[in-house]
């Protein structure tokens, strides 16, 4: 029985981390365990696990998982979950190599043909995303999602959501109901103004909302979702099951974004997409990441039948110089037709990972961090 050998950790531009795990029989998988802006910090937490895995047999992916997840005591946040989804990602890619099957196969198979994608435009602090959605749709996409506002102050003027109006308003004017809009509110909009918000955006009928306040303060969630038709989306910074538990029974959202990342691997998120199931509940799974991050997302969504969309990082404003096709032999397993995306048929993740341009990109490096924000006041708000 093939055994895990080593680990290696490559930090790449733009923002990314990937895991490389090989076997005592030479059989490579790929992860990319990371928290945007701490990818030293994931890093130094796959390496503390790396004891506990080098050694392992690389199909006993449960076992591995309770392992890392029970094994220190200590459990959950944003840096040990990003760590094991990382890992859980390679042994899921290793085993599905060894038996010559898509993840997707060893989930049960395929529940639909093509996924559905959306993209970004618009950038940090939105502008021009009349011209931006046109390019999108050139490229064969039909659904995209914006950020809502920049600084918002807990209480701020009323111009700060006409901006928002007004770029909503813009893309339905150039495109009416042929494309479909999402905005983010990204946990920058607190509750009194997003209330406000949401009420002006309700004729617009956009596909959702996301993060319409910080996921922390879930009896805000559960009172906007009262006062409006629009889909409440949340859950890039929620971590594992239990995490999202609470979300999901007490009537909050309408659909989940699990990032497999972060949430803890392929495997994790399929039982949490599990649970939303049984409520109801719709799955966009989270990824401004990596082709490794979507190579995964895309075998959970393939098999979860309330997965819907797919957000991917293609020509997203954080990918300077480096975007996500680089780092494959293969571009076009991530092809996009009148916005889907087909069913990956090779073996693991499906994707082969250009490994020269890696160890070269890696070399560079980089070190990424969200920016700090203030108010005209001077007060850190939310980025």
């Amino acid at each position: 029985m093939a055994r895990i050998e080593r680990l290696e950790l490559f930090k790449v531009p733009p923002r990314w981390l990937f895991l490389k795990v090989v076997t005592d029989e030479g059989v490579e998988g790929w992860g990319e365990p990371v928290v945007e802006g701490r990818a030293d910090t994931v890093a130094a937490a796959v390496r503390e696990m790396s004891e506990y895995v080098i050694g392992a047999d690389p199909t006993k992916i449960e076992d591995m998982w309770q392992v890392l997840y029970r094994g220190g005591f200590y459990r959950g946040g944003p840096v040990l979950m990003s760590a094991i989804s990382g890992i859980e990602q390679a042994m899921w890619d290793i085993t599905g190599k060894m038996f010559g099957l898509p993840v997707h196969r060893m989930l049960g198979g395929a529940v639909r043909e093509k996924m559905r994608v959306y993209s970004w435009i618009g950038g940090d602090r939105p502008s021009e995303v009349v011209e931006a959605a046109r390019g999108k749709m050139d490229a064969g996409m039909n659904a995209v999602k914006m950020n809502g506002t920049a600084e918002m102050a807990w209480i701020d003027n009323f111009s700060k959501i006409e901006e928002v109006l007004s770029r909503v308003q813009a893309l339905r004017d150039a495109f009416g109901h042929s494309l479909d809009i999402a905005v983010d509110f990204h946990g920058r909009v607190r509750t009194p103004m997003a209330r406000v918000l949401m009420k002006e955006l309700e004729p617009y009928h956009l596909m959702f909302i996301e993060e319409p306040v910080l996921v922390e303060n879930r009896e805000a969630f559960i009172e906007l979702r009262r006062h409006t038709s629009t889909p409440i989306a949340t859950g890039e910074r929620n971590f594992g099951r239990w995490d999202f538990k609470e979300l999901i029974t007490c009537g909050a959202v309408d659909i989940l974004q699990p990032d497999l990342s972060h949430a803890g691997g392929i495997w994790e998120v399929r039982k949490i997409a599990a649970m939303a199931e049984a409520y109801d509940i719709a799955v966009a799974p989270h990824c401004p990441l990596g082709p490794i991050a979507l190579a995964a997302c895309l075998q959970l969504d393939f098999c979860a039948p309330n997965a819907f969309i797919q957000e991917q990082s293609l020509g997203i404003h954080y990918n300077q110089e480096t975007d996500l096709l680089d780092y494959l032999k293969d571009p076009s397993v991530f092809h996009y037709k009148d916005g889907f995306v087909a069913l990956p048929e090779g073996p693991g993740l499906g994707v082969e990972v250009r490994e020269e341009t890696v160890r070269e990109k890696a070399r560079i490096g980089h070190d990424w961090r969200n920016p700090i924000w203030r108010n005209a006041d001077g007060s850190v708000t939310e980025w």
